[in-house]
């Protein structure tokens, strides 16, 4: 195999790859800034102001760290914080952001589904996962998501503001270090004809377990989701069945090996 590619931000799909931006190839900005008077929007606009970004992160000390990193460059500004996915999804609804940088393991909402729901609500709005695991499984969720780039937190003070500017002009982004594996399994399922694989329970089911194994009761996860506790009641009698599990005990482990919650 020779030349380095890697599916688009829309998401994996078989036949078609494009060239993968690195923090060897990324060059400053094409142009410049987002006009911070203007709504949310990924391309530059006058006047060369900074790209608006929405960070979410549920570790405060993670959030401040990362701030220095994107506040110390001329064109990158954080203008919005979230300890959470939903909470992520709020305040990219309330504020004027270009790019959303998310932390995969959160509560209420991990960072695929915040990215999931941005993606759905603001298909303009660029975005970044952010995460501690280097797990290829994490990295074509991201990508089905509507996430354009993947970045580590053992190398975020390296890599993250280029994978930030890459986004704001549309290319993807994979840390160096996660790249060989990840475009060599793609690859290989595109090239045989094969689909990535399916996950094992729906968006909504993914919702409901989650929450169920954060400790909520069906109540609580009703009012949170805005639908009736029977409902949650049929989500968690569904689960149990389709994952051979018994309790909310196996259901708390199960998520923590899918990277739901963590443990």
């Amino acid at each position: 195999m020779t030349g380095r590619h890697t599916p688009g931000p829309t998401g994996p799909t078989s036949g078609s790859t494009s060239t993968v931006t690195s923090a060897s190839t990324v060059g400053p900005p094409s142009g410049p800034g987002p006009d911070s008077s203007a709504g949310p929007g990924p391309g530059p606009g006058p006047g060369g102001s900074p790209t608006r970004i929405l960070l979410a992160d549920d570790h405060a000390l993670v959030r401040g760290g990362v701030r220095l990193i994107l506040d110390a460059e001329p064109d990158l500004t954080v203008v919005a914080e979230a300890a959470d996915g939903a909470e992520a999804v709020a305040m990219a609804r309330s504020h004027a952001v270009d790019l959303a940088v998310l932390d995969i393991s959160m509560p209420r909402r991990t960072g695929l589904q915040a990215a999931r729901e941005l993606s759905r609500l603001q298909p303009e709005l660029r975005i970044l996962i952010l995460t501690m695991y280097d797990n290829e499984q994490y990295f074509f969720e991201a990508l089905k998501a509507g996430a354009s780039g993947y970045v580590l937190k053992s190398v975020a003070d390296r890599d993250l503001v280029e994978a930030c500017r890459a986004a704001v002009r549309d290319e993807p982004f994979i840390c160096p270090g996660a790249e060989t594996a990840l475009i060599r399994t793609y690859l290989d399922h595109a090239e045989q004809g094969r689909p990535l694989p399916d996950k094992a329970v729906t968006e909504r089911e993914e919702e409901i377990l989650k929450l169920v194994a954060e400790g909520h009761s069906s109540k609580e996860i009703g009012d949170l989701l805005v639908i009736s506790p029977k409902t949650v009641e049929r989500h968690r009698a569904n689960l149990l069945q389709k994952l051979g599990m018994r309790d909310r005990l196996e259901l708390t482990r199960y998520a923590i090996r899918v990277g739901l919650i963590e443990p």
